[in-house]
């Protein structure tokens, strides 16, 4: 045998790809796309709120549905709790948007630390394994090439670990406070994403079944509710429900959650940069650690460089007047009328 021959009979054996087995209960379509009968097929509706735009827009619209159809005894709305690298007050935003909206609200948070503390612990594994593999092929290990510890748009571990992995454990609580009902749980999962947002986003089906969420206790079905609206729409929806929006987006933020998002434009990033500079300065510390970019081809010390060039030529950033994103697109007449509504800490879902 050659020695190229035997180097390969020596390889270990691949791992074989775990399968996971979906319990045969759980149906493979939805019985429905019908918004009415999708809630009441529900023994809980959950609606999913990172305390942006979108997924307010949502809880005010389900909840004004779930309201005419007296079912707002089962609407719990969930937030995931990302730390310090989302925007201040943001958890407690979306408290008082559940409060004002008469619902249950529950946290959720993530062991293990945010995403900076992950993406670090994330990079000395990688690095780890890809020492030991060049090890055992007899390579030097100190050149191995660490795959990058951030996120991305193909490897989004945050969503897994910090949002969709939590809210599966409140799922498991839910199901729990029910007792046996003679059959699995049915909860409505309620999602404000939107096919504008992104191309990824536009292919997500309006309502499907999520398999790997469900189980032999409970069946759970994602529903978008807003899937087909326009960001018109969405602030629309804010003007009429006089729920309190995040100060952010008066800033000229288009997205809320993490302040650095990784799937951000440029310009929400560098704005962030410029209202977060402590925080931007983390990223860039952590940048250095992992030896990678923030984002593929845009580094968080350059966007760094970019707030502060806008800073020396603009100045710094000025507090926008509350209300300014929506009088965009409602018009400065009924952005008096839902700030006056706000001030008063009413909210008519029927307005």
């Amino acid at each position: 045998m050659s020695a190229q021959l035997a180097l390969f009979a020596d390889a270990p054996a691949p791992k074989k790809k775990r399968v996971r087995r979906i319990h045969p209960s759980v149906p493979e379509v939805p019985t429905t796309t019908v918004p009415a009968a999708l809630l009441r097929a529900a023994d809980w509706i959950l609606l999913n709120s990172s305390g942006g735009k979108d997924s307010q827009s949502m809880a005010s619209h389900v909840c004004d549905l779930a309201a005419k159809l007296g079912l707002l005894h089962r609407v719990v709305i969930v937030h995931a709790d990302l730390g310090d690298v989302e925007w201040g007050g943001t958890r407690k935003l979306a408290e008082e948007q559940a409060r004002r909206l008469g619902v249950r609200f529950e946290v959720v948070k993530a062991e293990g630390g945010d995403l900076l503390a992950r993406t670090v612990a994330r990079f000395f594994k990688l690095k780890a394994k890809a020492e030991k593999e060049a090890r055992e092929e007899g390579r030097d290990p100190a050149t191995v090439k660490v795959a990058p510890a951030w996120p991305s748009s193909t490897a989004r571990w945050c969503t897994s670990d910090l949002k969709r992995g939590p809210i599966r454990k409140l799922m498991t609580r839910l199901v729990t406070e029910l007792g046996d009902l003679g059959r699995p749980v049915r909860i409505l999962n309620c999602m404000g994403q939107r096919a504008a947002e992104s191309a990824p986003r536009a292919k997500l089906a309006a309502v499907e079944i999520d398999r790997p969420a469900s189980n032999g206790k409970r069946h759970v079905t994602t529903w978008r509710p807003i899937h087909g609206w326009t960001d018109a729409q969405v602030w629309k929806e804010i003007a009429r429900s006089g729920l309190p929006y995040h100060e952010a987006y008066d800033w000229g933020m288009s997205r809320l959650s993490c302040s650095f998002c990784v799937l951000g434009c440029e310009a929400d990033v560098v704005l962030a940069a410029r209202l977060r500079p402590k925080k931007a300065a983390q990223y860039v510390a952590v940048e250095n650690q992992v030896g990678a970019d923030f984002k593929n081809g845009l580094s968080m010390r350059q966007i760094v460089e970019r707030a502060k060039a806008l800073d020396a030529e603009h100045g710094e950033l000025r507090r926008p007047p509350h209300g300014t994103a929506l009088s965009g697109y409602v018009g400065k007449k009924a952005t008096r009328k839902y700030l006056a509504r706000l001030e008063r800490g009413r909210l008519d879902l029927a307005a």
